[in-house]
């Protein structure tokens, strides 16, 4: 391999854990959602790494490290030779923790300044695609998350409630609203109780009715259903 002087770099923050981003780099199903049908990982030392693009290009390549969570490297090159020929080239992946999810960056060494310059459009688009893709599996659940989130709310019995909680919260949640700033979910649990003693009456249907003509609870932030009827 000649000397790779001249890198490409890029840093991303994706809002996920190290271990779920890092799964894109030893899962092939998840290696091919991000590149392409027909492309492959295989995440050891001497491994064999598959790029197939959707117009047909393919890059191959060979895992020199790995170090999960943390950092895994490769070597990139096209099947074809053109615009570099396989092991030309070399990727490394570093994935640090921190405060908004994971901090990605990339480094990408070539032997030819001209031959890296070709490849940062394509690396801010790959990874913008790559950061998409993550944030569509850790949301995938959002929707239901929300509804059991707000549910939560309205359930009268503590320990009921404290259980609807762990199913969808850390145990180190934090919450903050006009009324609050806590953390933990035992802490939670009791502000929620709090904001339901705070409200004049509850039915069995669970609609909050605070005595006002609104039909959402100035307390809680509950709202009632479009179709539910005015009490």
């Amino acid at each position: 391999m000649e000397l790779l002087t001249h890198v490409l770099e890029r840093t991303i923050v994706i809002q996920a854990s190290r271990e779920t981003v890092f799964r894109y780099f030893t899962d092939s199903d998840r290696w091919a959602a991000w590149w392409g049908a027909g492309s492959t990982i295989e995440a050891r030392p001497g491994g064999s790494v598959v790029i197939r693009y959707p117009n047909g290009v393919r890059v191959l390549g060979e895992v020199l490290e790995v170090s999960e969570p943390e950092r895994i490297v490769f070597t990139y090159g096209y099947e074809s030779g053109k615009p570099i020929p396989p092991g030309s080239s070399r990727v490394t992946i570093l994935l640090e923790r921190g405060v908004r999810g994971t901090r990605l960056q990339l480094l990408h060494e070539f032997a030819q300044a001209e031959v890296r310059d070709q490849h940062v459009a394509g690396w801010r688009f790959q990874l913008s695609l790559f950061a998409n893709l993550l944030a569509n599996e850790v949301n995938a659940n959002a929707e239901e998350l929300v509804d059991a989130w707000f549910a939560a709310w309205v359930i009268a019995d503590d320990a009921a409630r404290a259980q609807a909680l762990e199913r969808i919260a850390a145990a180190d949640v934090n919450f903050r609203d006009r009324y609050a700033c806590i953390s933990g979910l035992q802490e939670l649990n009791e502000h929620i109780a709090a904001s339901l003693r705070s409200c004049r009456e509850f039915d069995w249907s669970g609609r909050a009715r605070c005595g006002t003509a609104s039909t959402r609870c100035w307390r809680t932030g509950w709202r009632a259903p479009a179709t539910g009827r005015k009490r």
